[in-house]
Parts: C-alpha cells; structure tokens; sequence
C-alpha cells in the first residue's frame, strides 16, 4: 500500500497515482521471512542458515543465491528472497520461522523552530547546553538519503566518530567516501527490495542517484532537522530568515537511504537498514515514513519489526505519526516501543496582501517573493469558466483541466477547495498550464501554507474567498494585484495541532496512546536537495539559493525534531533506557499554548486538542531534562504486552530467544508501563498499576493531584510517594469507575499519568 510524504508536493502524488495504483494492484513477488532474534552471535553461520532454508525450498544452492536479496544477521535474524506464493507458504511452515509476510511499499510522510521550543544556547542550563548540543551522539536517518554539500552537514569543529562506530560509507552514483566526513560519519543505500518489485532503476533518467545521495530534498530536510551545522542567514526566498540549525549539531549523523523518488520504501529495504543501523551503533533511529491504515500486525509490520529490535539493545527510535488527520484512527506506527510523533505550528506567519479595485484588501498566506506581483489583473472565479463538459464544482476548485483556456489567460482565477480537489498546488498548477496570471485559493483555515513558491498564490480561508466573491459580483471590472510575502513571527497563537496530523486512537491497540507527543511539523525550513526531481512548478525566474532550502510541511518535519531532542538528552542521561527517554519527555509535554491556553487541534472545527491530537502535549525539551518520575518499561514487558495481544506464543519465543514468563490476560495491556494509561471502555470498576522510578533529588516526596470528568470517580493509592536512598522505585494503583455505570468512550476517558517540576504526579483524566 503506498502513501505519500506531506513533504512532496501535491502535484507529484498526482503525476505517480496511475504507476502507483499499477504497483499497488501487483501482488509482491518478495517475501520477508523473519526468524526473530538472533540464535548465534555470527553473522555468517546466520546467513548460511538463511541460504540453507531456501535451498532446501528452491532446490538448489545456485536458486537460493539468486532468490536471496537480504540476510539479516546484526539485529535479529531473517532473509528477504523473491519467492512465489506457494514457496512463501512451504517456508512458514518451517520451524524457525516466525512470519512471513509480502514486501511492502511504505511511503516518506525547519529555523524558528528551535528557538520556539526554547533549545538555544542563551539558556546557559537548558537542554542544548547541558546535552552539549548532542555531542558524543549518532543519529541514524531511514530516508531518501542526503546532500553531503549542504553547509548544514559541514564538519567544523566536529571530533572524530567514536571507536564503537562500525558504519561504512558506502560509494554509488555521484557518491563516493569523501562525502562522508566527521559530520556524516555512515552512508548506505537499500535497493533490492524496491527493484524487485518494480524493476531496474536507471540514474541515467535523471530522477535517481543509485547511492546515498539524495534526489527528493525529503531526507536532507530531516537529517539536518535532527543535527544540522548552523547555517547564518539562512533562508527560503527571502522567507523565514535566520539561523538555520539542528537540535543537536553536534551530533553525529548515519544516513540509510530506503526510500526512492519513482515510489516509496521497501520495508525489505527497511529491514536491511535496521539490521545494520543495529551493528553500526546509531544510538537514534529517526524515520519519517510510514503506511497509512489498514494498520498491519506488530509481527507483519518491518518497521515495527526492526524497531522492536533495535529498542531491545538500546536504540531510542522516532517515528512520524502520518499525514491523514483530523480524523480519528488514523494514527500509525502506533507499536509501544516507539516515540510517534504528532505536527504542530509555531509562531512565524507569512501574509500576503490582496488590494481589491475598490482598495479593499484581504489578507492570506503565500510563499511567492518572484516578479509580476505589483499590478492589477482581472478576477474570475474557478465556475464560471469551466472547459466544455466539465462541472462547476471541478472548475471552482480549479482541478487539471477544467478551464477554459482562453478565458483563463492573464487572469486571477478564485478556486474553492472541494471534497475532491483540496490542494492549492494541484490549483497553481492548473492556473500555470493554461497561462492564468496567478490563483487565489479558498480553504478551510489551517496555518499550513501548500501554495506552491514559485507562481502567484495566495491561500486564504473561506470568509475571505466569499467576500472575495461578493465583490466580483458587485463591480463590473473586477481586478486585484497581490503583495509580496513577508515573515511576521509572533503574532500568531502557538502551537496548535496541524490539520493533517493523524489522530489516535491506535486502530489496532487502542489501550496505548498514540501519537506520544506533538512537535514542530509546519512551515519548517530546513535544507533541501537541489536535485529535487520533482518540482510541481518550474519558473524560469527562480535561481537556487547557496543554502538550499525549502519551507516543508508534515509529521516527517516533526519526527526530526523529537530526534534531536533525545539525542541532547541521551547525552545527559546515557543509561536511560528508549522508554525512559520517551516517559521524561511525554511526561512533561505542554498542553497549553505560549499565551498559557489550551492547545487548540486545527480541524471541523478547530477544538481544544486532547491526547488523541497530541499525545501527552506539546513537547518541552527543557523540562524533560527534570521530569521528577519516570516509566520505564524492559523488553520483556513488550513481548508480554505482544502475549496479552494474542500473538502466537512459539512466534514470540523465536523473537526474542529468551523464556519470558507472560500470561494472555487484558489486564497486562492496561497495565503496561506507559506514562499513559489508556481505557478504550469503561463498563465497571477497573484497576490500573504503574511503577516510577524516581530521578529527582534523592529525597523527595510526591502527592496526587486528580483532575476528573463529569461522572467518573478516581482514587489512587497510595495518593503519597516517598522516595530516598534506599527506595528509588514505587508502584501506585488507580481505580477507575463510571458513576452512572455507562460505556465511556476512549475521548473520555484518558488518564496522563504526568510528573511536574512541582514534585507531583497528576492525573488528567
């Protein structure tokens, strides 16, 4: 199943939709077979079982080298192999075998940011400072690749990469190992899997590069969200100017390119890159990318699959929460062990002003700074110069090719967003074919500007393209000219949850909240691969800025920043364990906005967000740095949490080779030890437990604070924690009931089990 990175415009989602409904009608033709962890420490005794299976499938040892794309032998152990149906179904059957599952195609779902979430270094103990800017730190980033030439992957004052380090710098098309320097210290690409499906790439159609090197801007805008150099004047066509800087700089980055320009990631691929992001020694996996519901089961999902192996030695791994929102369960890569990470605004706003002939004006939202903006030009709306045979309803949303040509030429054209046509790019584009002078594109409002940058758009919400429309009636020459776009920070509220963030509850375990934490994820400028080879509009009077960059919307703008945020405090806190990172930083998420009110989830309506918009809040690097209490969770407790789902339990065994002493009860799913607790029904008295550890001051003391819906009475016990040198860990039950013994729904219900620096732990229900 295949989806799309927020990120690429509009316009490429449509030029790939025939291929990609093709693809996706293919039945695969490659298998992942995954055997769980390791039964050996040596890789090749691994791979020569791996070969040996399907040998004895296939026939031969000449079949098997041919079948075999990759052996996993670092992380955990399996093989992906090209396979017929029937071969698939005859290697489940073996032993050692947990699951065999078709290959699929996932999908890929940035300078104020930093300073809005107060990581800079004036603040002499903020998280910045104090994690040393995530010096010592190796961030791994699954994506589309890199652009090494880019300031923000310079190597000024970087030391050299740790002896621990095992990476490679893996040489390809315009790729070779002086591109890797002490910044991008490891660089491997992933192709088998995708070619397998789809065919041979060839570099020599100019959409590619069989390397690290990256084609599609996607992943360079990620790497140097999470840890790129301080770039000075950076900027994006004028916009947003500033300093343009990772969350931690000074971390290392190892680059896994998985994804490609002509069609998503392989999850075989995906496998691969965890299998040896595990044996290089990344100490974060940041992927943006993702497949959107039906959501797959945690032992058919790669993701999953190699994330579960990863944050079982250690490995921290953030993901995008994906870009379906505000609908609810819409969320993905929803498994426990994961960080899932939800998009938010910040305080920049770029207006655009639109005089009307009357002076009149309106005010939108625009990225265009180019030429042919300061002079009037006729207005006409979308419908009334529809194509012959074409609707009102598609011409007002200016969808491809609905307008009339000649009537359009030289014109403003007003389109109305429409179930069926939502974008501004797709409406930019149609204006740009058929000669139109510039659109004006009415919406729903939102903060996220998708007017593309380089032709004439202004996005502005419903209110304004009516008034619009009630003055095209009311003269008989209606004419506009449009301002340039500037950047006003601070006169906007901040953050609120994105329209397009998915929305929990987990479709598929609804008693573990997801998204865990909202971040950055609109208008993000960040740097940009000047060999992006999909442009939804190429204008002759644009010229590449020395700093490529590019303002970028979505959960994979947001997934970049949580990553550099645990990479600033795994360097304070090295032995915290993936889940302890997550609890400190969810625990004291912000719910409220920088005017101290209630986050708001853009939406329809817009609403005051709850945990299934933003998980435990909006993050706040700061005071994670002293979260009070903190949930920690061992491996072992997924795989009892992967028991009380119902998973096989020989499955689950092979997976973790370790005997783990679990029991198939609902209770544990409740009782898993999340810094959330989460109740999809309340039909009676139900009893919750957590266990905290206490990483305060030695001696201290915590009381409850229970804040309670209408209906619903909480007790907790025991309402006091006291902690000192000898008691370090303490656990507490919450009893829960509905007074009026009725269902409550997931939305009502919700506790947030969150610590304060106020010595405190507080449940929100």
């Amino acid at each position: 199943m295949a989806s799309f990175p927020s990120s690429w415009p509009c316009g490429v989602v449509l030029a790939l939709l025939c291929s990609l409904f093709l693809l996706g009608l293919a039945s695969s033709n490659v298998y992942i077979v995954y055997m769980g962890e390791r039964h050996t420490d040596e890789p090749n005794l691994l791979e020569d079982s791996h070969h040996q299976i399907l040998s004895d499938i296939l026939g031969s040892k000449e079949s098997a080298k041919e079948s075999i794309l990759y052996s996993y032998k670092h992380g955990f152990s399996g093989f992906a192999a090209v396979l017929s149906q029937s071969q698939a179904k005859l290697i489940a059957d073996v032993p050692e075998v947990v699951h065999v599952v078709p290959n699929r195609i996932l999908n890929l779902h940035t300078t104020r940011s930093w300073d809005f979430l107060q990581v800079k270094p004036q603040i002499v103990d903020g998280i910045l400072s104090e994690g040393h800017s995530g010096l010592g730190t190796i961030i791994g980033v699954m994506d589309t690749g890199i652009w090494p030439e880019s300031e923000s992957f310079k190597d000024d004052g970087m030391g050299k990469f740790p002896s621990r380090w095992k990476g490679i710098c893996q040489e390809g098309n315009r790729f070779n190992r002086s591109h890797c320097n002490r910044k991008i210290i490891g660089a491997r690409w992933y192709i088998k899997g995708y070619e397998a499906e789809f065919g041979k790439l060839s570099p020599s159609d100019g959409i590619e590069f069989l390397s690290p090197r990256d084609a599609v801007g996607h992943g360079t805008h990620t790497s140097s969200t999470a840890s790129g150099a301080e770039v000075k004047n950076a900027n994006f066509r004028g916009l947003a100017q500033g300093i343009a800087r990772g969350g931690a700089p000074s971390s290392w980055l190892a680059i896994y390119k998985v994804c490609w320009a002509t069609g998503g990631c392989s999850s075989a691929d995906l496998l691969a890159a965890f299998d040896d992001a595990i044996f290089d020694g990344v100490d974060i996996i940041s992927a943006s990318l993702g497949s959107p519901p039906p959501l797959s089961t945690y032992v058919d999902d790669a993701l999953a699959i190699g994330s579960f192996h990863a944050v079982a030695r250690g490995i921290s791994v953030v993901c995008s929460a994906g870009n379906t929102g505000p609908y609810p369960q819409t969320v993905i890569n929803t498994a426990p062990w994961v960080m899932t990470v939800a998009a938010s605004t910040i305080d920049p706003d770029f207006p655009a002003v639109i005089t009307l002939g009357n002076n009149q004006t309106v005010v939108g939202q625009s990225f265009y700074t180019g030429r042919g903006l300061n002079k009037f030009h006729p207005i006409v709306y979308g419908a009334d110069i529809a194509a012959t045979n074409i609707d009102g309803t598609s011409a007002g949303s200016c969808d491809l090719e609905t307008l009339n040509a000649t009537l359009a030429r030289g014109k403003v054209i007003l389109c109305f967003q429409s179930r069926w046509q939502r974008s501004a790019a797709i409406a930019s584009k149609s204006v740009l074919e058929i000669n139109g002078a510039g659109v004006i594109f009415a919406q729903f409002p939102t903060k996220d500007v998708s007017c593309p940058w380089s032709f004439p758009c202004v996005q502005v919400d419903f209110e304004a393209g009516t008034s619009l429309l009630t003055y095209m009636a009311a003269s008989r020459k209606p004419v506009v000219k449009f301002s340039f776009s500037k950047t006003v920070i601070g006169q906007q509220l901040a953050p609120e949850i994105a329209y397009f963030s998915s929305r929990g509850p987990s479709s598929l375990a609804p008693s573990v909240l997801k998204p865990d934490i909202a971040a950055p994820g609109v208008d993000i400028l960040a740097s940009w691969s000047p060999a992006s080879s999909y442009k939804l509009l190429n204008s002759p009077q644009t010229k590449a800025s020395p700093f490529n960059s590019k303002l970028d919307s979505g959960t994979s703008m947001a997934c970049p920043h949580i990553s550099g945020i645990v990479a600033l405090l795994k360097g304070i806190h090295p032995k915290w364990s993936p889940a302890a990172i997550k609890s400190a930083l969810v625990t004291t998420a912000s719910m409220k906005d920088e005017y101290g009110q209630h986050t708001v989830a853009e939406g329809a309506p817009h609403k005051q967000a709850d945990p299934f918009d933003y998980g435990g809040g909006h993050v706040d690097p700061n005071k994670a740095l002293d979260p009070g209490l903190i949930y920690d969770i061992k491996p072992s407790d997924y795989v009892c949490f992967l028991y009380a789902m119902g998973y096989n339990s020989t499955a689950i065994r092979l997976m973790t080779r370790v005997h783990t002493p679990c029991h198939k009860s609902a209770k544990f799913l409740r009782n898993l030890n999340l810094p959330s607790i989460t109740l999809p029904e309340l039909k009676q008295r139900m009893t919750v437990s957590r266990t905290v550890t206490n990483v305060g001051p030695v001696n201290s003391i915590y009381v409850a604070r229970v804040q309670a819906p209408a209906g619903i009475d909480v007790s907790v016990e025991p309402w006091i924690l006291t902690f000192n040198s000898t008691t370090k860990k303490l656990k507490f039950k919450g009893s829960i009931v509905g007074l009026w013994m009725r269902v409550i729904e997931p939305r009502e219900l919700m506790y947030m089990c969150s610590m304060t620096n106020g010595r405190d732990f507080s449940f929100w229900i």
